[in-house]
């Protein structure tokens, strides 16, 4: 389950089953990294930035519909340190 090289992007999506609204195998993905694999660094509420311990990359963890009801599907995507310190600042420990 943990994140491979060649990754950049997950994204989760919605069905509606039965009324239901449910989330695909990525949406469980998302949910287990940010639990057990992943280290919150910055942010939270809509924007939260995480690094990964096995590679040193950061993944964001946004959601990018959030104009939908209930908020939207969440997006767990690489960003680079430069983008990092424009958006979050630097971060305390990074050189």
């Amino acid at each position: 389950m943990n994140l491979k090289p060649e990754e950049t992007e997950l994204r989760c999506e919605w069905d509606l089953v039965d009324g239901k609204v449910i989330g695909n195998d990525v949406c469980q993905r998302i949910a287990f990294l940010i639990e057990h694999s992943l280290k919150k660094v910055a942010g939270g509420g809509w924007e939260t930035l995480y690094l990964d311990p096995n590679d040193g990359r950061y993944w964001e963890l946004t959601y990018p519909s959030s104009e939908m009801h209930g908020g939207s599907p969440p997006r767990l995507a690489v960003v680079s340190k430069e983008q990092v310190e424009s958006k979050y600042g630097k971060l305390r420990g990074s050189e």
